[in-house]
């Protein structure tokens, strides 16, 4: 049964048997039956006449829906074949290139579970991921297998490494081979296993910021929530489109640009394997001629400073996507001025799959995570739990069917998120206009006092952001000798030349003077750059780290 395509239009896909309202986390109508797996998203395009259609494309290589298919049921039957049943985990290490949506669909398809993995894992919490899932294969592109070391695999159930893209390594203490070792010989075809719509399909983690990582379980039916809420209302993607998302797959925002919401029309993702520097980003650009761009303010941050944008070749460009972090208007004019496009703003979560709050092409306004993503019920509510009145705070609440039931193992962490009756507790504060466009003001966690008076480290950061002489910022609380808290401000400048005495003096007196006297950065701390995740995010716990000694500090 296909049950990814819209009853909007002749040119989209979901057939007139999949009703869709316009309201509401019960309103998009599913007809997924009990029985659903989700490779069906990859593999419905051959049923629709699609085997010929470019899939993915760019520097890692070019599959068509038929080629990226067959080597996606490759790999389920040789996982199969290696011993693994349904249920099993599998560890994804990869970076963006074919191999890996045909390792994902190709695991799905034969009922196993993947784990999709942070490339910059170290050894270390490769053994926590390994022993938290008992995965017993892990496949991992060359360039990351040698993480894959004594460390990583101690006392875990690790049979079989599997490397693409490269040779394996000499050295491992599990048995290695190489992807064309392990898929040869073994059949293109591969009929989808019996799962339930509501079997666990892939597991993606949290960052482990604030403790270790938690498995987030998403189960069969999630990514085809995504495509009908997102994917249908935000992006309306055709055939014809071209996605690239410079967030990687592993990342659960990526995972939907590059895979879920292109697939689920037969349109065409750009993969960009490697460090996504903005000059590779503008070369994949100029080259693969994407119509819909994903990326993070961080990102555009790069890319608008960078010396390749005086000459870059965006006309293919349609619709441009940020998420994940606040978008400051300084970066989204700049961008604008660059590519004669606005930048669409959403906010989602891991523990939601994608976005849940989003501007659109014709209901955009600046500072605002967006307006309700249709499918999904959100809510602002107080402590008790009660709701709260248009322009008051409050903490938001998210319900939606792509709303991972639980975390592994950890019933403790699953309770304090999962309230009950599918409702998910973010921890982000928010406030809602009367016109139903959601701001966020931060986390619950981060109001912190400095001196005897409360303070949000965001709303000073986005104070900051918009000030001309700077490129990017960070503020963060930071606990003193005596317990008292304090502001840090992370910056780099705009002009690398500039005196930094004098600037960090412009930027306490700007936000004395835009906020209150109180809440200006006692310190400003000046770096060339500011520290990233491996999701392309401002990586705080790095800052938090830094020996201060080292820098300018004003």
């Amino acid at each position: 049964m296909t049950v990814l395509e819209s009853t909007r239009t002749a040119t989209t896909d979901i057939e007139d048997r999949v009703p869709l309202d316009a309201l509401g986390s019960r309103e998009i109508g599913f007809a997924i039956p009990e029985t659903y797996n989700a490779s069906a998203i990859l593999f419905d395009n051959l049923d629709r006449g699609r085997g010929g259609h470019m899939a993915v494309i760019g520097p890692g290589g070019s599959r068509t829906y038929a080629q990226l298919c067959a080597e996606a049921s490759r790999f389920g039957n040789a996982l199969l074949g290696a011993g693994l049943t349904q249920g099993d985990r599998i560890l994804l290490f990869l970076d963006d290139s074919p191999a890996y949506p045909a390792a994902l669909f190709g695991a799905i398809r034969a009922g196993l579970v993947p784990l999709l993995i942070n490339t910059l894992t170290p050894p270390e919490l490769l053994n926590f991921y390994l022993k938290d899932s008992s995965s017993r294969v892990a496949i991992a592109d060359a360039a990351f297998a040698a993480r894959f070391d004594d460390v990583a695999c101690a006392e875990t159930a690790l049979e079989r490494l599997v490397v693409v893209n490269g040779a394996a390594p000499e050295d491992s203490p599990v048995p290695v081979q190489t992807a064309e070792a392990f898929l040869q010989g073994v059949s293109d075809s591969l009929a989808p296993a019996p799962t339930g719509r509501n079997d666990m399909a892939f597991w993606q983690y949290s960052s482990g910021s604030t403790g270790r990582p938690k498995g987030i379980v998403h189960l069969q039916h999630d990514m085809a929530y995504t495509a009908l809420s997102f994917g249908r209302h935000v992006l309306d993607l055709q055939p014809g489109d071209i996605c690239f998302s410079v967030p990687k797959i592993f990342f659960a925002y990526g995972l939907g640009n590059s895979l879920t919401f292109p697939f689920s029309v037969g349109a065409t993702s750009v993969l960009l394997p490697g460090q996504p520097r903005p000059a590779a980003v503008f070369e994949a650009i100029a080259t693969c001629r994407p119509t819909h761009f994903f990326g993070l303010p961080t990102l555009y941050t790069a890319m608008t400073s960078a010396p390749e944008a005086a000459t870059a070749d965006l006309s293919s460009l349609k619709l441009c996507l940020s998420a994940a972090e606040v978008l400051a208007n300084e970066v989204a004019e700049a961008w604008r001025a660059l590519s004669g496009h606005d930048i669409i703003e959403g906010l989602g979560s891991t523990e939601v799959l994608h976005i849940y709050l989003s501007n659109t092409r014709e209901a955009r306004r600046p500072g605002a995570a967006g307006l309700r993503v249709p499918g999904y019920e959100v809510a602002i509510r107080d402590p008790d739990g009660n709701d709260v009145p248009d322009g008051e705070q409050g903490v938001l609440w998210v319900r939606g069917d792509s709303n991972a039931p639980f975390y592994w193992n950890r019933p403790d962490k699953t309770a304090d998120a999962m309230r009950g009756d599918g409702w998910i507790y973010t921890g982000d504060r928010m406030r809602r206009d009367a016109d139903g466009f959601y701001y966020f003001l931060g986390r619950a966690d981060e109001f912190v006092k400095v001196s005897g008076q409360w303070v949000y480290p965001l709303e000073v950061e986005l104070c900051l952001a918009d000030h001309p002489e700077l490129r990017e910022c960070a503020v963060l609380a930071v606990e003193m000798a005596d317990r008292r808290m304090t502001l840090h401000a992370f910056v780099t400048a705009e002009d690398p030349g500039a005196d930094r005495a004098a600037l960090a003096d412009r930027l306490k007196r700007h936000v004395k003077a835009t906020l209150l006297p109180y809440k200006y950065p006692r310190s400003v701390i000046f770096l060339d750059h500011l520290p990233k995740t491996g999701t392309g995010k401002i990586d705080r716990q790095a800052l938090l780290a830094i020996d201060l000694d080292d820098h300018d500090v004003f």
